[in-house]
């Protein structure tokens, strides 16, 4: 049985701990007294039928308790009866420690900074639909371009274009303790955010790939078959995901 520590045991060998699973005894013997009383009068089959007949769903694996004890079995497979899971075990203290990575890419950017969980500097999903001043700015930059660029007023629009909306400038790193630096993008406090450094974080984090269809694999094949056939070559591949025949005969 492992000894309780006390303050005089920290940072020595004894602080650690010695358990490595709960005890399997019970620590309240006296807990159903009343039904062993029962049990050993009625005998075994009287005794079910009394509990199956009285109490609802006596054999539940948690007994209804919010919390399942540390001695708690849960069946969890139909084939073999033996594979059981137990409530917490191993137990946390029998567990490795927790890993705190220094850097982790889904932070974004450089992911540097464990501590910088900030999304709007990376979220390119609602980049061009969340914020009003940004609302379809891709589509005005391509309307833009299209325009005679030697037309005074599209060089003016342009100008103003790429100015950006003027809001949101940012305090500059001026703080109420004083000038800081510890962050020269902005981003990393929310009054020193500014709209330019958040925009050229968004250009750094936006998708560069582009997803193929899984019938690409196959497109040489798919275009043979159709020029075997002397057939006009569709677009895409089929066959995948197509209905049976059978199935779509009217049940009725």
């Amino acid at each position: 049985t492992p000894k309780a520590g006390s303050r005089a045991d920290l940072d020595t060998p004894a602080a650690k701990p010695t358990a490595t699973a709960a005890p399997e005894e019970t620590m309240m013997p006296w807990n159903g007294w009343f039904g062993s009383f029962l049990k050993d009068k009625l005998g075994d089959e009287k005794y079910e039928k009394v509990r199956e007949l009285i109490l609802y769903r006596p054999n539940d694996y948690t007994g209804f308790e919010q919390l399942p004890r540390p001695n708690t079995k849960l069946p969890i497979s139909e084939k073999d009866p033996n594979l059981m899971h137990k409530f917490r075990h191993p137990s946390p203290g029998s567990q490795p420690p927790v890993e705190m990575r220094e850097t982790d890419a889904s932070f974004g950017n450089a992911g540097d900074d464990p501590y910088d969980v900030t999304y709007y500097k990376r979220d390119t999903g609602r980049r061009y639909t969340s914020d009003p001043t940004s609302l379809h700015r891709d589509l005005e930059k391509i309307k833009l371009e299209l325009l005679p660029e030697d037309d005074p007023r599209v060089k003016e629009a342009l100008e103003e274009f790429e100015k950006g909306p003027g809001s949101s400038p940012g305090n500059k790193g001026v703080f109420a303790t004083g000038k800081s630096d510890f962050d020269p993008s902005g981003l990393r406090a929310t009054m020193s955010t500014n709209w330019e450094a958040t925009e050229a974080s968004l250009d750094a984090n936006m998708p560069d790939h582009l997803p193929t269809p899984t019938w690409m694999a196959e497109q040489d094949e798919i275009v043979a078959w159709y020029e075997e056939r002397d057939l006009p070559v569709s677009i895409g591949g089929t066959g995948y995901g197509n209905i049976p025949i059978g199935a779509r005969v009217a049940r009725w």
